[in-house]
This record gives structure tokens, sequence and C-alpha cells, in this order.
């Protein structure tokens, strides 16, 4: 499991998450961050420091958020 960014930040792009990360799993897209849930290790740090509460552990994405699951996981590839 990994964690998730999801549609809160889009357009948003705070970048706390980005500065917290351990391991450096997350990415700036063009509209949005991602993280990269190969090397994401589960700490929560960058979930704790979201000012938009846009990042979720992977089984506790809202059902309406789902699709972020995919497109966080296909910007790595």
């Amino acid at each position: 499991m990994a964690f998730v960014i999801t549609s809160a930040c889009e357009e948003e792009k705070a970048g706390e998450c980005v500065e917290t990360c351990p391991v450096d799993c997350i990415a700036e897209g063009e509209k949005m961050f991602y993280i990269d849930p190969d090397i994401c290790i589960d700490c929560g740090a960058c979930e704790a420091v979201c000012p938009v509460e846009a990042i979720y552990p992977e089984d506790e994405v809202p059902e309406e958020e789902q699709k972020y699951i995919q497109l966080n996981q296909d910007f790595f590839k």
C-alpha cells in the first residue's frame, strides 16, 4: 500500500509534501503532485503536512477519488 494524492491538489500544488518525504517519492506534474507507489514507504509524513488534505492511504481514498490511485501509478510509467 502507498499514499495517494487526490483532486484537492490539482492547481494547488502547495509542495509541503515534497519537502517532508524522506524517500523522495513525490514528483511534480503539470497540474498536481504524484506519489510513486513503488518508492513510498507508507510513513504518512506527507499526509500530515498537506494543507488541502489531498493525501490518503490507498485503502482510504474516498469513492469519488478512486481514479487518482491509477493516475498516481500511471504518472511514473
